[in-house]
């Protein structure tokens, strides 16, 4: 049985941990997990500056801030992830951006997947450990919500449909970070607000 409360108060760091403890692996040649290769680093690389970017352009809508704002209990958000996921470079900064705007009602911690196999293995997509994968916990620390990630659903549906034309890595990639780019942060907005009015 996981202990939810125990992975985030004992092993789960804040936002600007993760930042820095990806930044100071990259400055050791290296990335979080065991994959050290070129590869997995250019994509960490790409990673800080996908996460910088969205840190300082996205602006929470209207309707998501009514969600959040419409809250009355504590909620902390249990973020699994890791430095060289594409996913989570674009997504992790807007549930950031979220604990960020109401610290009176979340707090945010994230873990990183391979080091938390059991967690990750308890909340699968499809059977494979993709993330990011955020999981809501109520004021007693328990899971409140089933968990939302490891992208949007619209994404999700059409990845699918390019995985199922023979598109693969690295184009697959490039077609991923080119719809987050066109999107702006707005799916990923609309079904964080969905899910924060099932709290109410």
């Amino acid at each position: 049985m996981l202990n939810y409360g125990k992975i985030f108060d004992s092993e789960g760091l804040s936002y600007p941990q993760y930042r820095d403890h990806v930044d100071q692996l990259l400055a050791e040649g290296k990335t979080t997990g065991t994959d050290h290769s070129e590869g997995m680093l250019h994509y960490t690389k790409m990673n800080v500056q996908r996460m910088n970017r969205v840190d300082k352009t996205t602006v929470l809508n209207a309707d998501l801030m009514a969600a959040i704002e419409a809250l009355k209990g504590k909620y902390y958000f249990l973020v699994i992830t890791e430095g060289w996921c594409g996913d989570a470079a674009q997504l992790v900064p807007v549930i950031h951006k979220i604990a960020e705007a109401r610290p009176d009602h979340f707090e945010m911690r994230l873990v990183l997947r391979d080091q938390h196999l059991p967690l990750i293995d308890a909340h699968l997509t499809n059977g494979g450990r993709s993330i990011p994968v955020l999981l809501v916990l109520d004021e007693n620390k328990a899971l409140t919500l089933p968990k939302w990630g490891p992208r949007p659903a619209v994404l999700q549906a059409q990845m699918a449909d390019w995985k199922n034309e023979g598109i693969v890595m690295p184009e697959l990639a490039e077609k991923i970070h080119s719809w987050y780019a066109k999107d702006k942060t707005q799916h990923t907005q609309t079904e964080l607000t969905a899910l924060l009015k099932q709290l109410h």
